[in-house]
């Protein structure tokens, strides 16, 4: 979209000024007790006329000010011009002492003038009053130059506003933020509510408002720029994905209960989408709220337990409808009873007693270091966003341990970190989540991953969760690989349900408040899928 233009065209004596000035302030400095600066007998020194001339000015007695030169029919039309045209609210001008004096007839005052064009908007340069003696005494020469010294008869300053231009895209191309006279706001349509105030503040720190003061000719070809970076006005480059964003609002927007969404792009970290439906509140909880993540810190318990040897995929565990362990009774959801099966099964089948037992068996600190390696201890600084992937630490107490082992106890996480963990798996490598394609992600505090063959273990009972598990309603949307999960809360009254897998290059959690089960979660993420390509 071409940006809007208003300028005024300076001809003869006719020149542009970037002026309604409604408040000025003029700082008056010493003058030196020789030469011109001195008032004389006939009337004000050549100096006391600049500064006249500044203070009339910057206090908008446009009248006054055209007294004071050498042509001041010219001077106050031009004014008056001037203030009918452009919206500047306000001009602050400073004198620099001494006057120099060029001659008996000619003298130079040296000052800087600050424009405020609108809220959030200044201009500021320095340049030169030059005063003549006439018949009639000292008087402010009148020129093109006086407005800004790079002006010239025939030109024009041009205000660039970048009202409704783009300040930014998603990965797409497509507008998520636009410019307008009054700052920035969301382009029609645009989604991720969450995301798009902190974007916004980054591109304004980017762009600095995304305007410019230019030099035109009469007919309003641009021929320098005078203030502002023209790259600065280039949209920045999100990496939101307008049909993962739409998809992922859709999918909370049907659930009747606080509902959020993350999804990243494993092999790039990309931020695809954040979403939470309107009883999730404004907070961004999707980012930042951390929670118990029920069964599906399983994907770091079995982690674990590989990684330690205390089980392999295939080795046949007992699966009780309940287990005594310590001083804690642990049931299954519905105290179902699998007898004796395959850590894979018990994974799929969501087995607490199972993932409790074996828990409470690993070291101290074999579950903080496996969360670890998921992401989950990880911390980012992102430009525009916050984010808290989760805190897992070390249990000595084995009672602890069984209780973090199925996403209860001590752990929390957030919807965001738990899609990081997801991502990791999927990936294979470190995932670094951004938000925009030319602005870094700073890590704080990095990760390595677990070992290739633990990983590809863990990925294969991700995808019996969904061919034989607790999410088979997933299984006819592709190769999705993933884990319910359902987290009491304290005082037993209400549970938390979530879904975090991937699909392909699309990596995800979704959480349900209060819901009870893990179905409302699985039945968004269908939503979500089914709303992708592919």
């Amino acid at each position: 979209m071409q940006a809007r233009t208003r300028r005024l065209v300076l001809g003869g004596a006719v020149l542009a000024v970037i002026a309604i000035v409604t408040a000025g302030v003029v700082v008056l400095l010493n003058e030196s007790s020789s030469g011109t600066a001195q008032q004389s007998a006939t009337g004000p020194g050549a100096g006391e006329v600049a500064l006249d001339y500044l203070d009339a000015f910057a206090v908008r007695d446009v009248a006054a000010a055209a007294a004071l030169t050498d042509d001041p029919a010219a001077a106050e039309a031009a004014l008056h011009e001037a203030t009918a045209q452009l919206g500047v609210t306000a001009v602050k001008t400073r004198a620099e002492p001494p006057a120099a004096e060029d001659g008996p007839d000619r003298a130079t005052r040296d000052f800087t003038v600050t424009w405020t064009l609108g809220e959030g908007r200044t201009w500021t340069y320095d340049n030169t009053v030059t005063v003549l003696r006439t018949d009639a005494g000292w008087r402010v020469h009148w020129s093109p130059a006086l407005i800004h010294p790079r002006l010239e008869t025939g030109q024009a300053l041009a205000l660039r506003s970048m009202d409704g231009v783009p300040a930014v895209v998603a990965r797409d191309g497509e507008p998520l933020l636009r410019w307008h006279t009054e700052g920035i706001a969301p382009a029609e349509g645009a989604g991720a509510p969450l995301l798009l105030p902190g974007m916004g503040r980054v591109a304004t720190e980017h762009a600095g408002g995304a305007w410019q003061i230019v030099l035109v000719d009469a007919a309003g070809a641009e021929l320098a720029t005078l203030h502002g970076d023209p790259a600065a006005t280039e949209p920045l480059a999100s990496t939101v994905s307008v049909t993962a964003q739409q998809a992922a609002q859709a999918a909370v927007d049907a659930v009747s209960a606080p509902a959020l969404l993350v999804a990243i792009e494993p092999s790039s970290g990309d931020l695809l989408a954040v979403a939470q439906n309107p009883l999730a509140g404004s907070a961004p909880n999707a980012l930042t709220g951390l929670y118990a993540p029920g069964s599906t810190f399983k994907i770091a318990t079995a982690t674990a337990a590989l990684e330690q040897g205390a089980a392999e995929a295939g080795t046949v565990l007992p699966c009780p409808g309940t287990a005594r362990i310590g001083t804690r009774t642990i049931p299954n959801d519905g105290q179902f009873d699998l007898g004796s099966v395959p850590l894979h099964t018990a994974f799929a089948r969501s087995c607490n007693t199972t993932f409790a037992e074996l828990a409470a068996g690993l070291p101290d600190d074999a579950l903080a270091r496996s969360a670890t390696e998921l992401g989950l201890n990880a911390d980012f600084t992102i430009p525009g966003i916050t984010t808290e992937a989760g805190s897992v630490e070390a249990a000595p107490d084995p009672v602890q341990r069984l209780e973090d082992g199925i996403g209860q106890g001590r752990v929390q996480a957030s919807p965001f970190g738990v899609a990081l963990m997801a991502a990791t798996v999927a990936h294979g490598a470190p995932v670094i989540p951004r938000l925009w394609r030319d602005l870094d992600t700073t890590v704080n505090t990095g990760y390595d991953v677990p070992s290739a063959p633990v990983l590809g273990a863990v990925r294969d009972m991700m995808r019996e969760v969904v061919t034989g598990g607790t999410a088979t309603a997933l299984s006819g949307l592709g190769d999705v690989r993933g884990k319910t999960g359902t987290a009491e809360l304290p005082d037993g009254t209400q549970a938390h349900g979530w879904f975090a897998g991937y699909r392909g290059d699309v990596a995800f959690a979704v959480l349900v408040e209060g819901a009870g089960s893990s179905a409302p979660a699985v039945q968004a993420t269908a939503a979500f899928l089914g709303g992708l390509p592919g």
